[in-house]
């Protein structure tokens, strides 16, 4: 399941108060997909690890009443927090498929009865646990049959390219050079190579880890060695060749289509296409609409060589990442609701209207 179809389906069993389990490989974005579940159904989160944990944390601690004449166990860290929450709230068992059987088996005792040792979960929390998978060489020896049952769905987790660009947009706050790149070379988003050398592949996660690194302005020789230390050799150099292009070239020819949409140069070359159009995007205001919508529209119009049925994608591209941009989300009456000023303007709606509107909506391909 995608990540966004994933996140829409926690958030529906998180106010059902069903529990449920994503298993997918390492750097996917299980743990994001958790936590924006938890926002839009407006539950707090709360988190344990049990892979570093022992029996007592999700037990609690063994301890002596005061007259000594018996003993109890009294809950602390997490587990007290969940107990004695107030507000409607996720308790989010991460990584349990690393857990040892003792600890699992423990907390299959709060998955099972909502109960254990004379405490009892408050209605208002749900359970979502996550785990990598037994092939992932990432520490998993499996989970407990009786574990697993207690699930009411265990959801399969893969990366997706439009849900980790939108995610970039909207939450991750990525360069547009990086998700350019992503757009550019989507074969490189994530490349699982479980491997006994101390080593980085391409993941969402690792992708996010490079754009930090982008953002330091490192000398050349620190950055492609801290960039391939994320993401692996050859990525990093690929990355790294895109980012210098972008830094050079394609910065300073955004500014000059903002100028003058009818009279800018139309790249060719699909890396520098991807990058005009999401940095383009990048840039769009309410004000200067009209001329990204022009350029977007010529983009459409364009014939060469490489593309004869011109370019119309990217112009679609770099439209519907200009609005993402400006979605601002809101709960009214307990309802999410997603408004957007640039999608108002007098440009925009005239663009819809226009070819390029037409194959945003999908009326023509």
């Amino acid at each position: 399941m995608r990540p966004s179809d994933a996140s829409k389906l926690l958030a529906a069993m998180i106010k059902a108060r069903l529990p449920a389990l994503l298993v997918g490989p390492p750097g996917v974005g299980k743990s994001q997909i958790v936590e924006q579940a938890a926002t839009e159904a407006g539950n707090n989160l709360h988190c344990s690890f049990p892979a570093l944990e022992d029996p007592t944390d999700p037990k609690g601690f063994p301890w002596l009443s005061a007259n000594k004449d018996y003993a109890d166990f009294k809950p602390f860290g997490t587990l007290h927090r969940v107990l004695t929450s107030k507000h409607a709230c996720v308790w989010f068992i991460d990584d349990l498929g690393q857990a040892t059987p003792s600890v699992q088996a423990a907390y299959m005792q709060w998955l099972l009865a909502r109960r254990m040792n004379g405490r009892v979960l408050p209605d208002h929390v749900t359970i979502l646990a996550a785990t990598n998978r037994r092939t992932d060489r990432a520490g998993v020896s499996g989970i407990l049959e009786p574990v697993k049952s207690r699930f009411v769905s265990i959801v399969g987790i893969e990366p997706n390219l439009d849900d980790l660009c939108q995610w970039a947009i909207k939450r991750g706050g990525w360069m547009p050079s990086s998700i350019a790149f992503m757009r550019f070379r989507p074969e490189l988003m994530h490349q699982f190579t479980p491997s006994q050398d101390i080593v980085n592949y391409p993941s969402p996660r690792t992708w996010d880890h490079a754009d930090k690194l982008l953002r330091l302005n490192l000398p050349p020789s620190v950055e492609l060695a801290a960039i391939q230390g994320a993401v692996g050799e050859g990525p990093g150099i690929e990355r790294l060749v895109f980012e210098r292009e972008f830094r050079e070239k394609i910065s300073l020819s955004l500014d000059a289509i903002l100028l003058d949409p009818d009279s800018a140069p139309i790249p060719e070359t699909p890396a520098t296409l991807y990058a005009v159009a999401v940095g383009l995007a990048s840039k769009a205001t309410e004000g200067n609409f009209g001329r990204v919508a022009r350029y977007a529209e010529r983009l459409r119009e364009h014939r060469c060589e490489q593309h004869r049925g011109g370019m119309g994608e990217f112009g679609v591209l770099l439209i519907r990442d200009a609005v993402r941009r400006h979605n601002v989300e809101k709960i009214v009456n307990g309802k999410k609701v997603t408004t957007n000023k640039l999608a108002s303007t007098a440009a925009f709606i005239e663009l819809m209207s226009s070819e390029i509107g037409k194959l945003i909506a999908g009326e023509v391909s």
